[in-house]
C-alpha cells in the first residue's frame, strides 16, 4: 500500500510515517519505476509497534533499541525497555500526586480563620521543591552494572574476613545453637537504652580496615527472621542486587517481588530466582500501585540515598505497603549524631581513609531519626546492632 493508505490504516498522519522513517525506525521500498514508497504488512507492524511505545511516553531513542531486541526475539530485553518507561511514569505519577497533596495544603491553610501568612506557603513550596529536587537529582555514581559479576563473590568475601569482635560476633560465641537470638534488640533509643551496648562503649573504636559487607550474611538473616513471612505474603526487596535477602524470604514462603535500578544485577537475579518477580525501579518511584505489600524489606543499600532521599524513600515505602504493613531495613547506620561524630573524629585522628572515602561518598542514616520519623507515622520501632556501624531496623505498624 502507498503511505496515504497506510497512514488511514493507522490513524497517523503520513508525516509522522515519514518522520519515523528519517529517524531510520522504518525502511519502506521504493518502486523502481517512480520511487514512491511501498508499505508491506511487515511495514505496518512495525509502524503499530512504534506508535504504541511512542503512546508510552518511550523516546526515539529507546523505541530504537526496544525495535532492535524485538527483531533479535529478546523478548528480557524489550521487557526491560518497557519496565525502564513504566519507571519513569511511576515518578511522574508520584510527582503529580505530591503536587496536588501540596496545593491541598496550600488551599487548607487558606481556609484556616484569621488571616493568612504567606509565608506558610512559602515554605511549603520550598519544601515540594527540596524533595522534587531530590527525587530527580539521584544516580547510580557506583555503576552497579559493571559490579554485578563479582557482586556475591564480594559480599562473601567481605563477610568472611577480619578478625574483630563485633557485638554479633560475641552473639555467636556464646550461643551457637540459636544464631538468630534476639538478646541484643535494643528499643528505641529515646525509650530505653539502658543495659544495652551503644556506641560509646570501649568496644566501638574504628577498625583498620572497613568493610561495607561485614557480618552480611547474619544482617540478612536477622532480617528474615524478624519479617517472618506467612505463607504467601507478599514482600518487596528494594536495592535487591542479585537477589540474596529475597532469595532467602523467597524460601520462607514469602511470594516475593524484587527491585533494583541495575538492569545487570536483576539479570543475575533472575538467573538465580526463576520464580522471583523483578523489575526496574528504585527508592524512590516505587512501580507499584498503593498498598501491593505485606511488608518491605532493604539490605545494605539504603545509605546510597541523602537524608532527603532517604525520606522521600520511607514514604514510598508506606505508601505501596497494605495498612498492617511492615518495614526491615539492614544497613550501615549511625545510633545518632554523638555516635557519628565520635566515628568520624575517629576515622581522622587515625587517618583511616577507608572510613573517610566511606563517610564522603555514602550518607549513613541516623538510627533515632528513623526511629523518630516511623514512630512519628504510626510504627512501634526496635533494631539490634551487629558491628559498630551495621543494624537491623524492624517497624511495625501500631494499628
Amino acid at each position: 500500500m502507498n503511505i496515504k493508505e497506510a497512514a488511514s490504516r493507522l490513524g497517523i498522519s503520513a508525516r509522522a510515517i515519514r518522520f519515523y522513517e528519517e529517524k531510520g525506525l522504518i525502511h519502506p521500498a521504493k518502486q523502481s519505476s517512480n520511487g514512491y514508497r511501498t508499505y508491506t504488512e511487515n511495514d505496518i507492524w512495525r509502524l503499530q509497534t512504534i506508535a504504541a511505545l511512542r503512546e508510552i511516553g518511550m523516546s526515539l531513542q529507546d523505541i530504537t533499541h526496544a525495535l532492535g531486541e524485538i527483531d533479535q526475539g529478546n523478548q528480557q530485553r524489550l521487557e526491560e525497555y518497557l519496565e525502564l518507561q513504566q519507571a519513569v511514569m511511576y515518578a511522574q505519577w508520584i510527582e503529580l500526586k505530591r503536587m496536588m497533596d501540596t496545593t491541598q495544603r496550600m488551599m487548607d491553610l487558606n481556609r484556616q480563620e484569621g488571616p493568612l501568612d504567606v509565608s506558610h506557603l512559602h515554605d511549603l513550596a520550598d519544601s515540594a521543591r527540596r524533595l522534587r529536587e531530590a527525587r530527580q537529582n539521584w544516580h547510580d555514581r557506583w555503576n552497579y552494572d559493571t559490579q554485578a559479576a563479582l557482586h556475591d563473590q564480594r559480599v562473601q568475601a567481605a563477610d568472611s574476613t577480619g578478625t574483630r569482635q563485633s557485638i554479633s560476633e560475641e552473639k555467636h560465641h556464646s550461643d551457637i545453637t540459636s544464631p538468630i537470638s534476639d538478646k541484643h534488640e535494643v528499643a528505641h533509643p529515646h525509650h530505653n537504652a539502658g543495659g544495652h551496648s551503644t556506641p560509646s562503649s570501649s568496644k566501638d573504636t574504628v577498625q583498620s580496615s572497613f568493610y561495607l559487607y561485614h557480618n552480611y550474611d547474619e544482617g540478612l538473616e536477622q532480617t528474615a527472621h524478624w519479617i517472618s513471612p506467612a505463607s504467601g505474603e507478599k514482600g518487596l526487596d528494594i536495592g535487591t542486587g542479585t537477589g540474596n535477602l529475597a532469595g532467602i524470604l523467597l524460601q520462607h514462603g514469602a511470594d516475593m517481588t524484587a527491585i533494583d535500578q541495575s538492569r545487570e544485577m536483576l539479570r543475575r537475579c533472575r538467573t538465580k530466582y526463576p520464580e522471583m518477580h523483578v523489575k526496574l525501579g528504585n527508592f524512590l518511584a516505587l512501580p507499584f500501585a498503593d498498598h501491593s505489600f505485606d511488608f518491605v524489606v532493604s539490605s545494605f543499600a539504603f545509605h546510597h540515598l541523602s537524608p532527603d532521599q532517604q525520606l522521600l524513600a520511607l514514604q514510598e515505602m508506606q505508601r505501596v505497603l497494605t495498612g498492617r504493613g511492615r518495614i526491615c531495613l539492614t544497613d550501615l547506620m549511625f545510633v545518632d549524631a554523638a555516635h557519628r561524630d565520635s566515628y568520624i573524629r575517629q576515622a581522622e585522628t587515625t587517618g583511616h581513609e577507608e572510613q573517610l572515602h566511606a563517610l564522603h561518598e555514602r550518607h549513613f542514616p541516623l538510627l533515632d531519626e528513623l526511629c523518630s520519623w516511623l514512630e512519628g507515622q504510626g510504627y512501634v520501632t526496635k533494631y539490634l546492632r551487629h558491628n559498630e556501624l551495621l543494624h537491623t531496623l524492624l517497624a511495625v505498624p501500631l494499628r
